[in-house]
């Protein structure tokens, strides 16, 4: 493969569903309909700054495939948003949920702008604005299109998103469901702030615990004592940070827009979160070397390498560099696809974002269960599962009083552990983590099967899940 560093993101997404295809045997009219964009809204409107000055803004919202409905993808608020990296992250949606079995097409939108140039009041009604303007054209919808947070957004501007959706449209019932992400108190799910850092987390545990793997790569089964590096600490690169170290990783770099920082002795995330609060910069953290730019943080010598922040961050030119050898992608596109190759070739593991941070939309989707449905996840079973589990304790307390003749109490702690309902948070996480299990087992099975890397394996898997979706439609034979 040449040199792909003037192609754009979309191009980058299509050469690598290119390089997945020709392992299927499916037609070419049907390969272009997958790939291609459905749809792409771009629009700009003014709005009133608190200076009274008016402005205009750029935004775009893309639905990349209507295989499935509605379609489903982040809003990201950034000045580098345009035409083309909507629709390439609106793609990596539509694979995304293929792989994990969520029935969303995929859909991405955008905002240019740095938010931190605007007060809240600003970024209120600019939200608002821009959910007028999505639903004037039938872009937004419980089952049209459902956006969600993304770089530079949060459960706010979710919030504002739903206010103004449920002021404009014709069915107020279902109006929670327009959007996901939203604070529990409106119509949230507990779990959903963490989701994408903590399915991060699942897939990396998944391919560590590989031994085969693991071998092949000089290293030892299991996340305990493996260098980590991660470049983003935002909502998804924090969380995911926080669950590898918790469970025995040794983060030994961490990078933000300002730099990045390294101790290969490791270091403690929550000293370094506090030391940026107090200072707004991870530099200068105790003990610690500075690096001039988070790029640097990219070529640290590690065993995870995790690239959390925006994509094109590993490219041609410093592909060669990179010495993790497993790199898991938590952001949306952070290799090239020349980068992908060539790391590929040599042996790395790359986790592709096309599965790995598919925790978001996963819980999403859960969350859009509950909007729809009206009732909040174990709601109507958590009481029963715990006294049925308490009388479940009791009858073994029984057996054994028969078998030795004397009174035997469970200890609290077990009565405690064991005698619970699951809460909504509990079964959000368990479903989160059965479908990132269930999925890497599933690309991983293609990818041998194809004897291709993961990626690969991850894109046939979802071109064959879509391709059998337009034909179980009619549309092709």
């Amino acid at each position: 493969m040449g040199s792909d560093s003037g192609a754009s993101f979309f191009k980058q997404v299509n050469l690598m569903f290119d390089r997945a295809a020709v392992h299927t045997s499916h037609p070419t009219g049907l390969l272009n309909q997958i790939k291609s964009c459905n749809s792409v809204y771009e629009v700009g409107f003014p709005i009133i700054r608190d200076s009274g000055e008016i402005e205009v803004i750029r935004a775009y919202r893309a639905e990349h495939s209507h295989h499935k409905q509605p379609t489903k993808g982040g809003i990201r608020y950034a000045p580098v948003v345009n035409a083309d990296e909507v629709m390439a992250l609106a793609a990596l949606m539509t694979y995304k949920c293929a792989i994990v079995d969520v029935p969303f097409g995929g859909a991405k939108g955008g905002i240019a702008i740095n938010r931190r140039e605007y007060s809240v009041r600003e970024l209120e009604r600019i939200t608002r604005r821009y959910t007028f303007e999505l639903a004037r054209k039938n872009f937004i919808g419980p089952g049209v299109d459902v956006p969600a947070p993304d770089y530079g957004t949060g459960a706010q501007e979710m919030t504002w998103i739903m206010d103004t959706y449920t002021s404009v449209t014709d069915n107020p019932l279902d109006a929670l469901a327009c959007v996901t992400g939203k604070p529990v108190g409106h119509g949230g799910v507990r779990g959903r702030v963490e989701a994408t850092g903590r399915g991060v987390f699942f897939g990396i545990r998944e391919a560590c615990d590989v031994a085969e793997d693991m071998q092949e790569l000089g290293l030892s089964t299991g996340l305990a004592g493996k260098r980590v590096v991660v470049q983003g600490l935002g909502n998804v690169g924090y969380h995911a940070a926080r669950f590898v170290a918790e469970a025995g990783a040794r983060l030994v770099g961490l990078a933000e827009y300002e730099g990045a920082i390294y101790s290969p002795n490791g270091l403690n995330l929550e000293n370094v979160v506090t030391h940026r609060l107090a200072t707004g910069s991870i530099l200068d953290f105790p003990g610690a070397t500075n690096l001039n730019t988070s790029a640097d943080a990219l070529e640290l010598p590690c065993d995870i390498l995790i690239p959390a922040a925006l994509e094109g961050q590993i490219r041609e030119d410093n592909a060669d560099r990179i010495q993790a050898k497993v790199i898991a992608e938590a952001a949306n596109g952070p290799l090239t696809a020349r980068a992908d190759q060539m790391l590929s070739d040599r042996g790395v593991l790359v986790i592709p974002d096309v599965y790995l941070n598919a925790g978001g939309v996963t819980v999403s989707y859960f969350e859009w269960l509950r909007n729809l449905s009206h009732v909040r996840h174990g709601r109507m079973s958590r009481r029963f599962e715990a006294r049925n589990a308490s009388r479940i304790l009791q009858s073994v307390e029984n057996l054994i009083d028969q078998r030795i003749g004397t009174p035997v109490a469970m200890p609290t702690q077990v009565m405690t552990d064991l005698g619970f309902g699951a809460s909504e948070e509990d079964l959000v996480n368990s479903g989160l983590e059965d479908t990132m299990v269930s999925a890497y087992e599933e690309i991983r099975r293609s990818s041998r099967r194809h004897k291709t890397d993961l990626r690969t394996g991850a894109f046939v898997s979802a071109i064959d899940k879509i391709a059998k979706g337009y034909m179980q439609l009619g549309i092709f034979p």
